[in-house]
């Protein structure tokens, strides 16, 4: 189907320019009728210009959500809640595939199939759960459920940026501050001390081989890091192994890997008991499990834990097997599956790492400041030492 970028007036005599894929010319006009739009001009373009249009945000998918479940849960027909939507967003975008959607359904298709139809918008997960919904009638309480589980990976997704943020952009700081006096400051102070005549110590002899360093080779210092960086990324990117290995190490990396491991399992949880309560089954929750938690190390978990339950054994035993589950977990997964309850006690899970995760990224935080000031008054103290020591040796001479 070609894409074709056209310029269309709204009712208000606004010019919008934009591209959308289409049949032919009618077509076009038809999907732009449909948005409230009338086509002045277009022209065909064979390449997929994605740049071009403005992102599906995870904001975006709140306000679908939380639009569809006020609608469907009112006894509003899809269409209509489609088209109501359609003519309450502004985003481009988002407003052709709303179109999209409304013309999959009017052509006899569910609205899970028509959701399928944009995988870059709605994962598997997403439109496993509105299948689930469809068959069960739970179709508000589904997208309800997901404007939710939207909202938390947003907040969960701002903890995490805190986490990695902040020690990057101090980590930054104490570099450029550190490169700024091995190559300007030291030299000029160490320059001084020489001319005093006086034996150096061994840290101030320390001090100026560091400072010599910096000054010859701070390309060096600059460039091997980056490329480290690269050919790492090139190495994940080509071997599954190196993929797994460096996922199984985030979890190990100090103060981080404890906080990853229970945003992961936080996430788990929550979707688990989502899909669970919506009715879909335990493998198939399992299995798109694997897709959501982002780590290599525990989606093989899962997978042998799916394997374990489909051989027969229990939920409890099949997840303490894998080794990867803490007891807390293993614990209210044996309650959930005694009570019958499972659901309930995933998220009973999920609100405990919750909270958890966002003390413990508040106590690395408290922990990265001073940590890093620590550094840096080492750094500082050291050149001081280093200079001012032989200084203070020379004039103790003068004095005697």
């Amino acid at each position: 189907m070609p894409q074709y970028f056209y310029r269309a007036m709204d009712a208000g005599g606004q010019i919008s320019p934009g591209n959308m894929d289409a049949a032919n010319e009618p077509d076009l006009e038809l999907r732009l009728h449909r948005m409230g739009l009338d086509l002045i001009d277009c022209r065909v373009s064979r390449a997929k210009v994605v740049a071009l249009k403005r992102v599906i945000t995870r904001r975006d998918l709140i306000n679908f959500c939380f639009h569809m479940e006020q609608l469907t849960g009112a006894g509003v027909p899809i269409l209509e809640g489609l088209n109501d939507l359609r003519e309450s967003i502004d985003h481009p975008r988002f407003r052709e595939m709303i179109t999209g959607l409304i013309e999959n359904i009017e052509g006899g298709q569910q609205l899970s199939a028509a959701l399928a139809a944009y995988p870059e918008v709605f994962d598997l997960t997403f439109t496993s759960l509105i299948t689930a919904g469809e068959q069960s009638g739970k179709l508000a309480e589904v997208f309800k459920n997901l404007s939710e589980s939207l909202k938390w990976q947003d907040e969960l997704a701002s903890q995490t940026k805190k986490i990695v943020m902040y020690p990057a952009a101090v980590g930054v700081f104490v570099t450029a501050v550190t490169f700024f006096l091995m190559i300007y400051l030291v030299p000029q102070l160490t320059s001084f001390v020489k001319n005093m005549g006086n034996t150096l110590p061994l840290h101030t002899k320390a001090l100026i081989f560091v400072s010599n360093i910096f000054i010859n080779y701070w390309y060096l210092l600059v460039a091997v890091p980056l490329i480290a960086f690269f050919a790492g990324r090139a190495w994940l990117a080509r071997s599954e192994q190196a993929r797994y290995a460096a996922d199984g190490f985030k979890l190990r990396i100090w103060m981080i890997g404890p906080v990853l491991h229970k945003i992961i399992l936080a996430r788990f949880a929550t979707f688990f008991a989502m899909m669970y309560g919506s009715g879909i089954t335990i493998l198939e929750c399992i299995r798109l499990s694997e897709g959501i938690v982002g780590n290599r190390v525990i989606a093989a978990g899962l997978r042998r834990a799916g394997q374990l339950i489909s051989e027969g054994q229990g939920i409890t035993a099949a997840f303490q097997n894998t080794g990867i589950f803490p007891p807390l977990v293993i614990r209210m997964l044996k309650v959930g599956e005694t009570t019958g309850a499972l659901d309930g006690a995933l998220r009973n899970v999920s609100y405990f790492y919750n909270r958890e995760v966002k003390e413990m990224i508040e106590k690395v935080q408290a922990m990265i400041e001073p940590a890093m000031t620590v550094i840096l008054g080492v750094m500082v103290g050291w050149i001081m030492l280093s200079v001012m020591g032989p200084i203070y040796d020379t004039i103790s001479k003068i004095r005697t």
